[in-house]
């Protein structure tokens, strides 16, 4: 039985960046990764901007040059996937681990293709697989998506966007000028202050000319197959619609964290117990790394500030294993 130095589950920048100090530490170690490269950003809108600048993204001590201030999804991908190919990181791409289980001081890492022994494993899935749900009549319609993707898509068509979020307000933005009657329903009685700088005057000011229709402090109540039923200050309200984009964020994969028997805290943010210098969790050898160390707090870690968790854990690894 061949036994390797560590897992890393998840393909996306903080896996490889993990995947990078594993190979210069001389680990036997492989990446699998649920679907393509950095799968994550690949499902990113088509023309996405990045809030953080090129340097910010880098890993492995690579420079990521781009031609914008900002660089984009595109960009994002070539660089990414450069990094793979430079660093030649083994990366077995579309196979989804499906179970983790310990016995005595070895992990079973059971993916739908494999079955792997290994003395560690990191967790870097991220938290984009699983959207934040509204709970209501309607939600689980063909018309509504999770997910955008291309603004062309919805030219000329009646859509609702829910929320004021980065995602929120760029696709309201993008399917407004491709022609789209574009309506935001937000919760909270402004746009999001964490919405990039450069574009929330845009959006402010399309919503002050009647461009783009919100409504504050309101929730969408109903979803039917030709309309949308909305709670508003001013009392509940029904609009045709075509297409609703609930983009209401996305959450960890809480379901697997609890079948591996990592804690989670006991408040609405179940963050996953770990050290914060070492990454380890409850489960000796088992270390998470990325965005998911944040549970429901998904603003809280991003590539440019959890690109250290990768050092973090093999140089606990390597003392672990010298001592």
């Amino acid at each position: 039985m061949d036994i390797l130095d560590l897992v890393i589950i998840g393909g996306g920048p903080i896996g490889l960046a993990c995947g990078i100090e594993a190979k210069k530490a001389n680990l036997n170690y492989i990446i699998l990764e649920k679907g393509c490269l950095v799968n994550s950003l690949f499902n990113y809108p088509q023309h996405m901007t990045f809030f953080s600048t090129s340097e910010k993204l880098e890993i492995g001590e690579i420079p990521f040059v781009s031609i914008n201030p900002k660089p984009k999804r595109l960009e994002a991908l070539e660089y990414y996937r450069r990094i793979q190919q430079s660093f030649g990181l083994k990366v077995n791409l579309f196979e989804e681990v499906t179970d983790v289980t310990k016995e005595e001081e070895i992990f079973i890492v059971q993916s739908k293709k494999n079955k792997y022994h290994s003395k560690h494993v990191i967790l870097a899935t991220g938290f984009y697989d699983k959207p934040n749900l509204m709970n209501i009549p309607g939600e689980h319609l063909p018309k509504v998506k999770h997910y955008y993707n291309d603004p062309h898509y919805y030219a000329n068509q009646n859509i609702v966007v829910i929320g004021s979020s980065n995602s929120s307000v760029d696709a309201a933005l993008e399917t407004y000028r491709k022609g789209a009657h574009v309506t935001m329903v937000i919760r909270k009685e402004h746009i999001s202050p964490r919405v990039k700088y450069w574009v929330k005057p845009d959006i402010e000011n399309r919503i002050a000319e009647g461009s783009i229709t919100a409504y504050f402090n309101s929730c969408l109540s109903a979803i039917e197959n030709d309309k949308v039923h909305i709670l508003t200050p001013n009392g509940p309200l029904t609009l045709p619609n075509d297409f609703v984009l609930a983009l209401t964020g996305y959450q960890p994969n809480f379901d697997f964290l609890r079948q591996l028997k990592i804690n989670l805290s006991e408040d609405d943010l179940l963050i996953p117990e770990h050290d914060k210098s070492s990454m380890e969790t409850n489960i000796p050898n088992l270390y998470l790394a990325g965005v998911v160390c944040g549970g429901m707090n998904t603003h809280l870690w991003f590539i440019e500030n959890s690109r250290i968790h990768a050092k973090q854990i093999i140089t606990h690894i390597l003392t672990k294993e010298k001592g």
